[in-house]
C-alpha cells in the first residue's frame, strides 16, 4: 500500500507509526513539515543503526514513536523508549543508536 504524500496529511487524522516502514540495516526517513520556522520528520533506525556524532545550531526535540533509542548528548547517553521524549540543546554534540529497532518523531525549531 502506498504511503499517503504530505499534500494528504494535511487535515487527516493518522498513526503516525504506520506512516514510513522499517527497512533492514537502514535507517529511514519521511519530512512532515518543512518550513523555514523549522521542520517535523519521521525517522525508522533497524536495530544498530544510528546517527554518528554532530551538533545543530538549534534546540531539537525528538519522541520515541517505537521501540528504544540510545541518545547520548555532551557524552552522557540516555535510554529513551516508546512514548518517551528527550530535548537535544543548540550546540551541543549527540548521537543516536537503536538498541532495538525504533522509530522517532524528530522536531526542529528554528525560530
Amino acid at each position: 500500500m502506498a504511503k499517503p504524500q504530505i499534500k494528504d496529511l494535511k487535515g487527516a487524522v493518522l498513526d503516525v507509526a504506520t506512516l514510513l516502514d522499517y527497512q533492514a540495516g537502514a535507517v529511514v526517513s519521511r519530512e512532515i513539515i518543512k518550513k523555514d520556522a523549522g521542520t517535523v520528520t519521521l525517522f525508522a533506525f533497524d536495530r544498530g543503526q544510528g546517527l554518528s556524532e554532530h551538533t545543530a545550531p538549534f534546540d531539537a526535540l525528538i519522541y520515541i514513536i517505537d521501540g528504544a533509542a540510545e541518545i547520548t548528548i555532551s557524552a552522557k547517553p540516555h535510554r529513551v523508549k516508546k512514548g518517551e521524549m528527550i530535548i537535544l540543546p543548540a550546540h551541543k554534540p549527540h548521537a543516536l543508536k537503536a538498541v532495538k529497532k525504533f522509530k522517532m518523531l524528530l522536531v526542529m525549531v528554528r525560530a
